[in-house]
């Protein structure tokens, strides 16, 4: 029997940390929208299972542990525990996290993987495979580094993480190399097994039509079937991780087993709580999601779209299990305006940076549901934090509710006699019925909004009403008043608990309210509060971020980056800079220019420093100035040339039916993900030279100002590649 959408039950799960670092402000752009969302599905009355938990499997988690001198089981312990801590710290509440290695994810994937071999839909052939003869192994995924072939960057063997960010897949790397002993690898035959993906094409392309979630997720998901699918590789050569049926010295490919952990996590769930695993996983239907009898919504990061879109649900339909409803894929996060990189130094860690330093976790969840749509790329600094937190948490919601609770307590002792007025009924209805059609969208802004705009009309309604007057002529009227200010308090604690869920707890404590708000439904912020009921002790709940805090936090921020450059050779030793700049000043020299040629090469390949005379050179005639042939280019990719500290390899594309290649020495200025899309200026009629053994055709052009700014020069609108510069 077809059972209708609200009454179905649902299995909201969240994509799996890798166990094998710590937990970052861009894991919270996954999990706390989900759990926001859990807790608003129950307040509807629905029956929710909300489920996560470590992904232990796959290359990193193994060249971590190495690389820590541990097993691969003791790193995902550490990490598991870190990951189970700071979830609990944020508010996220699981009803179940587990780990991939748990028995029961073993047990479901030798099942399913055996039913798609029966079915059929496995296959054997030979491929080539990296092999690192110094370390005397096969290298799998991202134990092995080369040129993608699609795009020419640098990219990892699984996936052009830099680049284009198609997936890889064994044997494609140009040029591959060990990522671990970093000496050349070869390519060597071995036989694997595939999953047909490829027989799943007209499937996907009725599933992709129906399934819900984000235009992010199930756009992109649509355009890889539109290029035709290729069957994957589902076999790595390694021991840690689950067996692959009927082979020896073989696992299955991580992304096989890691999302089969949703249905392995379930089974725990059930099993703990005597219910049935296989109402979600194993539901009734009738060839579409609409007439599947549950719901399972996956709460991802943007870039494993494919993997849920495209690859999971193929998994599923092959093997009898039941299709995911909605997926839902977050934007991307910046760190003060720069593209999020562990290895720059731009990232806050959820722990260290925040929970450690005293910040409350509401104050992250608000900023992270309500900074900007959910699809869009979310940019954090902590001015923006502050500045969010102490015009909204305090100024408005924060604001209402002491002075509300304050006056109360302080003039009646308790709640007032009084009624709820038609209009602050009818307002709260509607903002009830519009957060909620806002969560069906995955709209957390405008969820946030809504119910702040509640706040914002209860602060006018009780500064109209000036109760502080009213007081001193009509009690009973102002107790009126009064009663419906925490009318709007009470409303205001069941719609925000989603957000703040721990401040909404204090919040409802302070009306005098037993139980946990995060049990009661939205139906209650229409029940009126009780008269003569005792209130409880009115307190401050948001205390605004000081300016010193933010400092520091500033200053942490700052130190992290520098020191990441630093390590990684991005910035340059301020010993010799002083030097440097000492000498330029007692010879009258000009710093040197910080061209694509800011290191150059002497015919035995060594670099040595380009100077120039302060004073003016001799005088060009312009057509010596038009032998130089300047083109507008832009940028495409950059990587760091390892032999050298100053040296990057860019390509541009300068209107030509190839990008050009280009050494450029401004590697201390820029971090190689700022330069991509820039465009520039180019020299395109330089003559080619060598750079550390990289062949340069070109100089791009840059200022220097001779005390360390430096600047590409850029047009002042958008241009053409390939068009001139004259």
């Amino acid at each position: 029997m077809k059972m209708d959408q609200d009454t179905k039950p649902m299995i909201v799960t969240c994509g799996l940390p890798y166990a094998n670092g710590m937990a970052h402000l861009g894991h919270m752009r996954t999990y706390v929208p989900a759990d926001i969302y859990v807790r608003s599905q129950r307040k509807q009355g629905r029956e929710v299972v909300f489920i996560c938990g470590s992904d232990t499997h796959g290359t990193p988690v193994v060249v971590n542990a190495e690389k820590e001198g541990i097993t691969p089981k003791e790193l995902v312990t550490i990490y598991h525990k870190h990951f189970s801590e700071i979830f609990a710290r944020m508010g996220v509440h699981f009803d179940a996290y587990g780990t991939t290695d748990d028995e029961e994810n073993h047990n479901r994937t030798t099942d399913i993987v055996q039913k798609l071999i029966d079915g059929g839909y496995v296959y054997t052939k030979n491929i080539d495979i990296a092999y690192c003869p110094s370390c005397d192994r096969f290298l799998p995924d991202r134990y092995v580094e080369g040129t993608c072939p699609h795009c020419g960057v640098i990219a990892r063997g699984d996936e052009c993480d830099q680049g284009c960010k198609k997936p890889l897949f064994p044997g494609e790397l140009i040029d591959p190399r060990c990522a671990v002993c970093k000496n050349p690898a070869e390519y060597r035959s071995q036989e694997h097994h595939f999953f047909k993906l490829s027989e799943f094409d007209g499937f996907l392309k009725e599933y992709l039509d129906t399934l819900r979630g984000t235009d992010n997720a199930v756009n992109y998901a649509k355009g890889w079937v539109t290029q035709g699918l290729e069957d994957w590789c589902i076999t790595r050569n390694m021991d840690w991780g689950v067996k692959f049926p009927g082979t020896d010295g073989l696992v299955v490919y991580v992304w096989v087993d890691a999302p089969i952990g949703y249905i392995a996590f379930t089974e725990e769930w059930a099993k703990a709580n005597n219910d049935s695993w296989e109402k979600f996983w194993k539901a009734e239907s009738k060839g579409t999601i609409d007439s599947q009898n549950s719901e399972i919504v996956h709460f991802i990061g943007g870039d494993i779209v494919y993997h849920h879109c495209i690859f999971w649900p193929a998994m599923l339909k092959g093997s009898g299990y039941s299709l995911p409803t909605d997926v839902v894929a977050s934007g991307m996060v910046k760190i003060e305006d720069k593209k999020f990189s562990k290895s720059r130094g731009y990232v806050v860690w959820v722990g260290e940076d925040y929970l450690d330093q005293g910040f409350h976790p509401d104050l992250l969840r608000y900023y992270l549901s309500s900074y900007t749509s959910h699809t869009k790329e979310l940019n954090f600094g902590w001015d923006m934090l502050q500045e969010k937190i102490n015009s909204e948490l305090v100024a408005v919601l924060g604001n209402l509710f002491y002075r509300s609770l304050l006056f109360a307590s302080k003039n009646f002792g308790e709640i007032p006699n009084g009624t709820v007025e038609p209009e602050i009924l009818k307002r709260i209805k509607q903002t009830t019925a519009d957060a909620i059609d806002a969560l069906k969208e995955y709209e957390f802004k405008k969820y946030s909004d809504t119910v702040m705009e509640l706040a914002s009309y209860a602060n006018s309604y009780f500064q109209s009403h000036e109760p502080w007057a009213l007081i001193k002529t009509d009690k009973e009227k102002c107790g009126e008043v009064v009663y419906n200010c925490l009318q709007l308090v009470k409303a205001l604690t069941v719609l925000f608990e989603p957000v703040t869920p721990g401040k909404m707890q204090e919040a409802w404590a302070q009306l005098g309210l037993s139980g946990n708000v995060a049990d009661v439904l939205y139906d209650e912020a229409l029940v009126p509060l009780v008269p003569g009921a005792k209130l409880g002790t009115p307190e401050i709940l948001f205390t605004k971020l000081e300016d010193d805090k933010i400092s520091e936090m500033d200053e942490i921020a700052k130190k992290r980056v520098h020191l990441a450059m630093k390590e990684a050779g991005l910035v340059p030793d301020e010993e010799k800079l002083i030097e440097e700049n000492k000498k330029n000043k007692k010879g009258g020299k000009a710093p040197k220019c910080a061209c694509a040629a800011g290191e150059k090469m002497d015919a035995e390949n060594k670099t040595e420093n380009v100077e120039s005379e302060t004073e003016l050179l001799p005088e060009i005639t312009i057509d010596d100035f038009f032998k130089a042939q300047i083109k507008v280019g832009k940028i495409i990719s950059a990587e760091i040339i390892e032999k050298s500290t100053k040296l990057y390899k860019i390509m541009v594309d300068v209107g030509e039916p190839e990008p050009r290649q280009i050494v450029s020495g401004i590697r201390a200025y820029y971090e190689a993900e700022e330069l991509v899309d820039k465009t520039v200026c180019v020299i395109v009629n330089l003559k080619p030279a060598k750079l550390c053994g990289v062949q340069s055709q070109g100089m791009i052009l840059a200022a220097d100002d001779g005390s360390g700014k430096v600047s590409l020069l850029m047009p002042d609108q958008e241009l053409e590649p390939g068009s001139d510069v004259c």
